[in-house]
């Protein structure tokens, strides 16, 4: 029987306000709290609410027959208790359903790996941690930040006793391959390599309201012909949550495709399967990924974050002051420091403004790349400053979440 794997990607950096160099040293405030809270309320009236209620429904409505994943970071759980409680309580609802899985990944949704080992293992296990207090689930798959993926991480993944990783299906790593089987990662014994089938993932979160788009519009019944005559046992769609109602407005249909998406699978004799289900079948092959990969632009590899000098000099920077941060035994440095970890902030650096220009600038507050990367390293001199100055020392601006006290 063939099945479909949903898994949703759930994220919100905390964005960062426009930072002078005349602050360094006196403010040490760095986040807009007001547009944080803005986008948060925004898209989870448009996104998580409605698309949540929509999911719920759609397992009761099938007893429990439709199946679905999320990936939800740590600071993005962090910003519904803090701006919308309604998504969290939806999510717990979700859980109690037994028919939801959430996976593991970074907890600030940071580079990590490519870094720090041990500050990644950290990541991981805080975000375990609050994944089992808020849903009562220990995450049996992993899904690093942005998909990035390589042979070396899948093995130190499977050391970290997970039965799976997710990745994306690109081109160049699979060759003649299909996405839609379960494979082996070369180097490891026993996790399950799941991949993104991206072009029906795509033709749902990038294409679906496209006029131009030739097989435009999307209906429920081509998606699922398309899905049916896929070679392969699983197809794995992954995509960001926000995909519906929020990139993709209600106005586009995109909630009537997805309510009517399971009883078309169903009638097509397909079924749903999460991932850690889809982990239990017997892989076809092994597949070697030398070098790494990511889900992000047309070349699906690491030039989203690292393509160029601003952003290779703001993670090596913010990178070389781990053991600093460290022996300082300050929470208040460390929160701050990891914060400024996020995927985001470099990925605001990036100047591929080509086919994936309008990608970048999804809810960038900097005017153009250079603005965002001063602002970054004049927090980070204000971090330095703080250690070395303050020896550990100085006012706390905000209240902690409950989430993250100690």
């Amino acid at each position: 029987m063939k099945n479909i794997c949903f898994y949703f990607q759930v994220h919100q950096p905390y964005r960062m306000r426009k930072y002078p160099v005349f602050d360094v040293g006196k403010n040490h405030q760095y986040y807009d709290n007001l547009k944080n809270r803005q986008i948060m309320q925004k898209v989870a009236k448009k996104c998580y609410i409605p698309t949540n209620n929509i999911i719920l429904r759609l397992i009761n409505k099938t007893k429990g027959k439709f199946k679905v994943a999320y990936s939800i970071t740590g600071i993005a759980l962090e910003q519904f208790e803090k701006y919308a409680p309604d998504v969290l309580e939806s999510f717990k609802e979700l859980a109690g359903t037994g028919c939801v899985e959430f996976l593991s990944e970074t907890y600030y949704h940071s580079l990590a790996y490519l870094y720090s080992k041990e500050e990644f293992t950290k990541q991981v296990n805080k975000h375990k941690n609050l994944i089992k207090k808020l849903f009562g689930q220990n995450p049996k798959v992993f899904r690093n930040t942005e998909l990035i993926y390589y042979n070396e991480l899948a093995k130190f993944v499977e050391d970290m006793g997970y039965k799976a990783i997710i990745a994306e299906g690109a081109d160049h790593i699979l060759k003649w391959r299909s996405p839609n089987h379960v494979y082996r990662p070369k180097t490891t014994k026993k996790i399950k390599l799941l991949l993104k089938n991206y072009k029906l993932s795509d033709d749902i979160a990038f294409r679906f309201s496209n006029r131009k788009w030739k097989e435009y519009p999307l209906t429920t019944e081509k998606f699922v012909d398309w899905a049916a005559f896929a070679q392969g046992e699983t197809i794995n769609l992954f995509m960001d949550y926000e995909t519906f109602g929020e990139h993709q407005w209600e106005d586009t249909g995109i909630f009537n495709f997805l309510n009517s998406l399971p009883k078309a699978v169903l009638k097509k004799n397909m079924g749903f399967i999460l991932p850690s289900q889809a982990a239990d079948l017997t892989p076809v092959g092994e597949l070697d990924v030398h070098h790494a990969v990511s889900w992000a632009d047309v070349e699906r590899d690491l030039s989203a974050w690292l393509g160029n000098k601003m952003q290779q000099t703001a993670l090596d920077e913010i990178y070389k002051i781990e053991k600093e941060i460290i022996n300082s035994d300050n929470n208040d440095l460390l929160r701050d420091w990891r914060l400024l970890q996020t995927s985001d902030h470099f990925y605001y650096m990036c100047t591929k403004w080509f086919a994936d220009g309008d990608v970048h600038k999804y809810f960038n507050p900097y005017d153009s790349p250079y603005d965002s990367y001063i602002s970054f390293m004049n927090v980070l001199n204000d971090l330095i400053y703080r250690i070395k100055g303050s020896k550990g020392k100085h006012i706390v601006t905000e209240k902690p979440s409950i989430l993250i006290k100690k």
